[in-house]
């Protein structure tokens, strides 16, 4: 607990004597002037610890850097008559460490594996997300120009940029946790920076059916679509889990498939051996030098893949991403924004047509109808869970309509101490591409559809 914390914390309630509130009035400046002192000692040690230290240092070796920083920072301690407690000792050194070896206010969230989501909204107003919730944080930046070098130490070392001429970027942390920033003069709070964190341990497919995100028969008709080559698209919207979803289905696939990732900003964890990772660029200061999504599936077209896996289709991709499902590279998988999966068709549709082909839309619902096996649409929910609530099957097209199937299907029962229940359930119908599974050698049991779904 900081100074100032701990003052606050033996404050009186103002509701007692005006005695009271006139101790409380005077203590005020006392409070201020000790934090100020607190980030003046603070500010003087950093600057004379970035003085001292070797800037040949090996900055990988992060251990050794540690040892030598605290060593160094005792010595200016004692050599300036600096008295502080143990406690208050300890939580200055790591708050300099953090600044010079970390992400400065950020690491203690970073470290916090209960917190999903970090949001700055400019140097005073950190929020995170913990179990689906929102809450304001007690940490805070000095001021806007320390928020953007922390920025800056995110996204320089991934070969990216922000400032006035690119004021936002998309990024990563070394851990592949998704970084968005934007700074002024498109942000009128001041630098937003927005982390979705990773877990340090990748979810796996129990962990969903024991978080209750789907059932043991629906993940088992999963991993059979998979292992059976169908082409997959994970649909839903901002946050509702398409990614970690995706990484889930991504490591059903075979340890003997060669498979391509593309993603604008690398964060799939795919548990396997032969995996090709490949990461868009943004244009140089030059304009020159971008390398687009779609770019990158065109290229790994002759990379001799057996999976393509691309991170989000946004774009034009999405047109070579069908011809790839259409021309021998079945049992790929993407994802995109949607709210169920008859709108997942028409946005892979609009996609489609910002590839700047003038395709009749019949032709392009052919491709869409032929190429997709899968749509598995994910939600978050009311009480912050997510939890997937259609797997559905492109059936192909009757006319101009792209003829879809629900085979499970989330049913809420209600909404009971703040939480969501409901189940997953299988409507009785059996897909069309079961001879597919079949002859993949995956039998499955023959109640997994429900009553109808027998045979």
């Amino acid at each position: 607990m900081s100074l100032l914390k701990r003052i606050e914390k033996n404050q009186h309630p103002v509701s007692q004597s005006s005695r009271l509130e006139e101790l409380h009035a005077k203590r005020a400046p006392s409070v201020r002037q000790s934090q100020n002192t607190m980030s003046s000692i603070k500010e003087r040690i950093q600057d004379k610890l970035l003085a001292e230290l070797d800037p040949q240092m090996d900055i990988t070796k992060t251990d050794e850097i540690r040892r030598t920083m605290e060593d160094m920072f005792n010595q200016i301690l004692s050599t300036e008559a600096i008295i502080l407690s143990r406690s208050e000792r300890q939580r200055l050194f790591e708050q300099i460490a953090a600044e010079i070896l970390g992400f400065g206010p950020l690491e203690p969230l970073l470290a916090d594996d209960t917190v999903s989501e970090i949001m700055v909204n400019g140097p005073n107003h950190i929020y995170v997300e913990k179990k689906g919730r929102l809450v304001k944080t007690n940490f805070n930046f000095e001021s806007d120009d320390h928020v953007l070098r922390i920025i800056d130490r995110i996204v320089s070392p991934l070969g990216r940029r922000i400032d006035e001429a690119q004021p936002l970027v998309d990024a990563r942390l070394p851990d592949g946790s998704r970084v968005n920033a934007i700074i002024p003069p498109l942000a009128l709070n001041g630098p937003t920076l927005t982390i979705r964190k990773f877990s340090k341990t990748p979810l796996t497919i129990e962990n969903l059916i024991q978080f209750g995100s789907i059932t043991p028969e629906a993940a088992e008709f999963l991993r059979a679509c998979v292992l059976a080559r169908t082409n997959i698209v994970v649909s839903g919207g901002t946050g509702a889990g398409k990614t970690t979803l995706l990484n889930i289905c991504s490591n059903f696939i075979p340890d003997d498939e060669r498979i391509v990732t593309i993603e604008n900003a690398a964060e799939l964890q795919l548990a396997k051996e032969h995996v090709v990772t490949l990461e868009s660029r943004p244009p140089n200061i030059e304009g020159k030098g971008e390398v687009s999504i779609r770019d990158l599936v065109i290229n790994s077209l002759r990379m001799r893949p057996d999976r393509i896996v691309v991170g989000e289709c946004r774009g034009g991709e999405a047109l070579d991403m069908l011809q790839a499902m259409n021309t021998g590279h079945d049992g790929s998988l993407t994802t995109a924004h949607a709210n169920s999966p008859r709108d997942a068709i028409a946005r892979l549709e609009t996609m489609c047509l910002m590839a700047g082909m003038d395709l009749p839309v019949r032709a392009i619902r052919e491709q869409v109808a032929s190429a997709v096996d899968l749509i598995v649409q994910q939600a978050r929910m009311r009480d912050g869970s997510r939890k997937i609530i259609n797997i559905t099957e492109v059936q192909g097209m009757e006319g101009d309509v792209v003829v879809l199937s629900d085979i499970f299907v989330f049913e809420q029962q209600g909404f009971e101490g703040g939480k969501v229940i409901g189940r997953l359930k299988p409507t009785g119908l059996r897909p069309k591409f079961m001879d597919k599974i079949e002859d993949a050698g995956i039998q499955l049991p023959p109640n997994i559809f429900g009553a109808r779904g027998r045979f």
